[in-house]
């Protein structure tokens, strides 16, 4: 385990979870808490309140803490110091006259624990009461002159375009662009945020990261699980707003982004934001012929029957909500004129897989086809693995052992260790840790929020028109409809990764 000096690195704030008796709350943020307690940066000048409309007191609520926290292995007496510096309040985020008992209770642990007025208020609840809870923040004075105000918000941040420049507008009412921590929780692992290491930190990497060398790119969000218990949320959004429009497209911007001046929150989002204004955003035409949507049905594995989307509480029997979605983004600049970034995600595929395959060109012609069984050779390919594994590989061609030059692919591999993976922050840790230090590097921000969902809009709006048919059109435990391999078959290509059936 990580360990740092704990007076120089500790980090000093008030914590306000709205939705603190939820699932995110007990599966993400208080484990993450207690990892930065267990490391040293929260210590003895921090608390937290967590809010819901439940009646609990503050021991009900610290043993759901401590619950939180059965995985993590750690002593009794340090849970129950953490679990300490945690206070309840039964709360309705819609009544203005309990954010004057949260702002006095606030105001108290100021004192107690000398948090310099820095608060952090993290939204773990609906969006659609975002606005109404930032309103009342400001209007009942909870938000502080003295210290930091940071908001960290979840997404679906909107439901489009529309509904997230209202939503935006009634934030922005309260707090600035730079107090907001939009959270995309794929931000913080660790083979995303390796992405900039591997393109700005290699010459041999960034100098063939163009049109001229690169042939196309794919992105790959594969998951083995159904929608199991989000079947509700998912029946209202779907695979294109709950992966495409946020997740996916924030892997196409780091890899399609140029070099920044600098390592900064500031100069990272500058190219963010540009290389997203080159995003082609497609005409209902060009949406209906460049993405694919699918639904999972049921299926019987291994003597296990899968069941299908259909069959899934929440869910109607004849729903049309997509559970998978592959397409095709480009970016209409210099340095990617030309160059397709293929994107899928679905759930219940045939194996949990998200990775990035950066596909080079061929050469320009083959010395060796005259020893070559099938006269071609194998495009350089490099991966960067994301999850489960974590790592990259570099995909060469080699002499095959023996007589002749005949040719084979190899691949040149390095992956974490478990035990290196097993030590390292998880996703919620890390992004807490920004949003303490003020770093908002791996947060979003609404001028990318803006583009990524006019891009999603187009591709809805001709679904909305178009009623499918054939759904189900993939089994469970398969890698999708056939259709997204006639995608990319339609440009000569297929995709590089292929997990077979269970």
């Amino acid at each position: 385990m990580e360990v740092v000096s704990g007076m120089q690195n500790e980090k000093v704030a008030l914590f306000i979870i709205f939705g603190g008796s939820g699932d995110l709350a007990r599966r993400k943020l208080y484990p993450s808490l207690f990892r930065l307690y267990q490391k040293g940066y929260l210590s003895r000048h921090f608390a937290v309140i967590g809010t819901a409309r439940r009646p609990w007191e503050n021991d009900y609520y610290r043993q759901i803490v401590v619950d939180s926290l059965n995985d993590i292995q750690a002593t009794d007496e340090q849970i129950a110091e953490f679990a300490g510096h945690f206070y309840y309040q039964s709360h309705d985020v819609t009544n203005a006259a309990h954010y004057t008992v949260l702002k006095k209770l606030a105001d108290t642990l100021d004192q107690k624990y000398q948090l310099q007025h820095n608060r952090i208020y993290y939204l773990a609840m609906s969006p659609n009461f975002f606005g109404t809870i930032a309103k009342h923040l400001k209007s009942e004075q909870i938000l502080t002159t003295a210290g930091f105000n940071r908001l960290i918000i979840e997404k679906p941040f909107g439901h489009d375009y529309e509904s997230a420049a209202e939503l935006n507008q009634q934030i922005r009412a309260s707090f600035e662009e730079d107090q907001i921590y939009r959270i995309d929780h794929y931000l913080g692992k660790e083979m995303v945020q390796n992405i900039a290491a591997i393109r700005f930190g290699n010459n041999i990497i960034e100098s063939l990261w163009n049109n001229r060398y690169i042939d196309n790119i794919q992105i790959t969000l594969s998951e083995a699980l159904g929608v199991e218990e989000r079947a509700g949320y998912y029946e209202s959004a779907g695979a294109m707003r709950d992966m495409v429009q946020n997740h996916i497209s924030q892997i196409a911007t780091l890899l399609a982004m140029e070099p920044p001046v600098s390592f900064s929150a500031r100069d990272i989002r500058h190219e963010k934001i540009k290389v997203l204004r080159s995003l082609h955003i497609d005409t209902p035409e060009e949406a209906q012929h460049n993405f694919v949507r699918g639904q999972y049905g049921p299926a019987v594995i291994d003597g296990q029957r899968l069941e299908g989307y259909r069959e899934a509480n929440n869910v109607a029997s004849d729903s049309k909500t997509e559970t998978y979605v592959a397409g095709k983004m480009e970016f209409e600049n210099y340095r990617w004129a030309g160059v397709p970034f293929y994107v899928r995600t679905g759930k219940r595929l045939a194996k949990k897989e998200t990775r990035v395959d950066i596909v080079y060109k061929q050469l320009p012609t083959n010395i060796f086809k005259a020893a070559q069984d099938d006269n071609k050779l194998g495009h350089n390919i490099l991966t960067i693995f994301i999850e489960p594994t974590e790592g990259f590989s570099l995909r060469v061609n080699a002499k095959r052992l023996g007589q002749g030059f005949a040719t084979r692919p190899v691949d040149l591999n390095f992956r974490h260790s478990a035990a290196a993976t097993g030590n390292s922050p998880e996703a919620y840790e890390r992004l807490l840790l920004d949003a303490m230090n003020g770093d908002s590097t791996n947060f979003t921000h609404w001028d990318e929020l803006s583009q990524t969902w006019k891009f999603a809009d187009v591709v809805e709006k001709v679904w909305s028109e178009n009623t499918p048919t054939d759904f189900p059109n993939y089994a469970s435990g398969s890698m999708g409809p056939k259709a997204a391999d006639e995608l990319l078959a339609r440009d000569g290509r297929h995709w590089i990764f292929s997990a077979q059936p269970k």
